[in-house]
């Protein structure tokens, strides 16, 4: 942790006293939520506090949550509202902090300030590293903190940020890896580059150091986390100079490991991955690469950048370049505007890409998006028909 965080670790440590101070985090979203959520947890042990799975028992409460879709936001506010519940039957004197994507939206914030009057700490993804200072400030000052947060923190901000990861042998071995965060791409239904801000990559150095030493405590397969991996660029004029540079490198680590990565975004995968793929034998034969739509008319008001045919003559060749190759992507159905003839351009991807498995969702307006101010005359009945046609669909391909 900088200087700064690590004393306000002990700042607060001081302040429980030696006393049996115990957390509880709840994670919501993405792997990159499940990899904050461990630095979270590896502040807190700094800060001296235990762990419960009980959230009315614990003396802080964390929540980090996820903005992309209005149904996890709806979980995040039914588990935010339950833990205001807990501690008033336990009569409980609690921090409750918010974090995360959902703490960047300010129709969150005001909602927070408005109806869950127990959460003392508000701030957004950028301020991991300032969490312990924040923490202290809410245990001592009082009152609610709502920290505006503007998004872009330097990326060598959370270096050294301690984490909490579960051991090796009750992970099966696995381990998260940041290697960037943010996102320059604005698909127009997104909420990412406003809440995580715009592309800020990691030091390979630092990249290297860290999976070099999850090696050493013995973590045998590691998944390299980005809103958009390909986008990787470290600058500096050094030898790696993009993602397929990054995963060679780490490929030629000494020990007994493999790389898998997410997410890859189907304008900037290059053949330079795919070749990176087939040379490396540490290199897991999965590519994770979202479509979202078979229609070229949807896709480009979703601002995707690539149409229908550019995503299957790039799900060919990566077939082609990697033997046995693991294909998996997400669509979306009842994007504004979409029409039956671009459902049926969906279903009829999904019978030429034969993905291996696919991940699927409704599509979910979200405040402060330009998707969200589209004209959709499209009944939800109609929508909900269509997403049960994708998945019988996805279901026959897979047979």
């Amino acid at each position: 942790m900088s200087r700064s965080a690590t004393d306000a670790a002990a700042r607060v440590r001081s302040l429980n006293g030696g006393a049996a101070a115990l957390a509880y985090v709840k994670v919501f979203g993405c792997q990159q939520n499940e990899a904050d959520g461990e630095r979270l947890r590896g502040m807190l042990a700094e800060m001296g506090y235990g762990f419960t799975e009980d959230a009315g028992l614990a003396d802080v409460v964390v929540f980090n949550t996820c903005g992309v879709r209005l149904h996890a936001e709806q979980r995040a506010f039914g588990h935010i509202g339950a833990a205001g519940r807990e501690a008033v039957i336990r009569r409980k004197r609690q921090i409750v902090a918010v974090c995360g994507c959902m703490a960047q939206l300010e129709s969150v914030r005001e909602t927070l300030k408005r109806s869950y009057r127990h959460v003392n700490l508000v701030f957004g993804p950028d301020d991991l590293h300032r969490f312990p200072e924040l923490l202290y400030g809410a245990l001592t000052e009082g009152g609610r903190h709502f920290h505006e947060t503007s998004s872009g923190a330097p990326p060598d901000a959370e270096e050294g940020l301690p984490a909490l990861r579960t051991p090796p042998a009750k992970a099966e071995g696995r381990a998260f890896v940041t290697v960037m965060k943010g996102c320059d791409n604005y698909c127009s239904y997104c909420v990412v580059p406003y809440t995580r801000g715009r592309e800020r990559s990691r030091a390979p150095e630092a990249v290297t150091a860290e999976v070099k030493g999850l090696i050493e405590q013995g973590y045998r397969e590691f998944t390299l986390l980005g809103q958009n991996v390909n986008s990787y660029r470290p600058g500096g004029g050094g030898e790696i100079a993009d993602f397929p540079d990054l995963l060679a490198a780490l490929a030629g680590l000494d020990g007994d490991f493999s790389l898998r990565f997410m997410t890859s975004h189907p304008k900037d995968a290059s053949d330079k991955l795919f070749a990176v793929m087939a040379d490396c034998p540490k290199i897991a034969p999965h590519l994770h690469l979202p479509a979202q739509s078979g229609s070229t008319k949807i896709l480009a008001a979703m601002n995707r950048g690539y149409t229908r045919e550019h995503y299957i003559a790039l799900t060919e060749r990566a077939r082609a370049a990697v033997p046995g190759l693991n294909l998996t992507g997400d669509i979306m159905v009842g994007f504004p505007g979409e029409t039956e003839a671009d459902f049926e351009e969906t279903l009829e991807l999904l019978e030429t890409v034969r993905f291996d498995s696919l991940f699927t969702f409704l599509y979910s307006p979200r405040p402060g998006t330009p998707a969200a101010d589209l004209p959709d005359d499209t009944p939800m009945e109609v929508k909900k028909a269509r997403f049960q046609r994708l998945l019988e669909t996805q279901r026959r391909v897979e047979g």
